[in-house]
């Protein structure tokens, strides 16, 4: 079994994960028996949307004048929270918490909720192509775009900056993308429609400053924030001669495993909670790859050090 990376001539894609996947299948048929749903990761997302609504009410009681507290609020627990509901979009998405994808799909708007801004259709039309042409620049909309490449450079307020504004950037990509599903669908609509209902309820029955902590929340889960860092952390070239990185830290915890990230691209079909069980199964397979254990300290080494900037993701990749 090789590191390396195998772009394919076709479309730029990794196909790595493909070829461990199959070596570790060969080794290890046991993998088979984590090919499961886990319903439990409904309970957690219905547990989060209540944490996330109460909190928002009793910000909302508080009042605008509050509005200082919101933020530190907003930063040091409500985008711990959004973030988790993120990796629960994800999974729903994979359908790992239903068997049946229709609820799967109610599972991630219900996640989708306490963000307010409808981000879980919309993600699930460019997702999974994330998987099948991984690091293919019309494909993938993970790869930066050549302009934020050229624009942020390795410059540190730069860096800053895009991840500030991270959700706007992902939203830029989409246009380039080839082979999506189709972005406006009865399920993006259906998204939408939750997301301004559950909106207007806040807005009305809790007060304005409870929807400023949701949003908040929404903003600092996706960027300048440590768990912000997750996205430098999956497939940002820290170390060469490998496309893909995990994180195996403390954080892993509130964000259900999502720094499992090898071996989530080799079997996207195992549920989160499972993916640490795959790694102890094959361990020979695992245990030699470069990975991980601080996104706070990746989150400062991104910003500050010049040897990592746009490129670091784009250099590998064909255009």
């Amino acid at each position: 079994m090789t590191n390396a990376i195998d772009i394919s001539a076709q479309t730029g894609a990794d196909r790595s994960h493909v070829e461990r996947r199959r070596a570790i299948l060969a080794a290890h048929p046991e993998v088979r028996t984590l090919f499961v749903r886990d319903v439990a990761t409904f309970y957690i997302t219905a547990g989060v949307f209540l944490l996330q609504t109460a909190i928002a009410a009793w910000l909302g009681w508080l009042g605008a004048s509050y509005w200082w507290l919101t933020l530190i609020v907003a930063y040091c627990v409500g985008a711990f929270a959004n973030h988790a509901m993120f990796v629960i979009i994800h999974d729903s998405i994979h359908n790992t918490v239903f068997a049946s994808p229709t609820l799967n799909k109610f599972n991630a708007i219900l996640a989708d909720l306490p963000n307010g801004f409808p981000t879980a259709m919309g993600f699930r039309c460019y997702h999974i192509k994330h998987h099948s042409h991984l690091s293919a620049y019309d494909f993938d909309a993970d790869v930066p775009g050549a302009w934020e490449a050229r624009l942020v450079g390795n410059v540190w307020w730069r860096k800053a900056l895009w991840l500030f504004f991270f959700p706007v950037v992902q939203l830029s990509r989409l246009s380039r993308l080839k082979g999506t599903v189709p972005f406006f669908s009865r399920w993006t609509v259906i998204n939408f429609l939750a997301i301004v209902a559950y909106d207007a309820l806040v807005w009305y029955f809790l007060g304005g400053n409870a929807l400023f902590y949701l949003l908040a929340s929404f903003w600092f889960s996706v960027g300048l924030h440590p768990v912000g860092a997750r996205w430098i952390q999956e497939h940002y070239a820290a170390w060469p001669n490998q496309g893909t990185f995990d994180y195996y830290g403390p954080l892993n915890k509130l964000a259900l495993n999502i720094g499992y990230h090898n071996e989530h691209h080799d079997f996207p079909e195992i549920p989160w909670t499972l993916l640490p069980r795959l790694k102890a199964m094959a361990p020979e397979y695992y245990d030699n790859l470069h990975a991980h254990t601080s996104w706070t300290k990746l989150f400062f080494d991104f910003i500050f050090n010049p040897k990592f900037s746009l490129h670091t993701r784009t250099e590998n990749m064909a255009h």
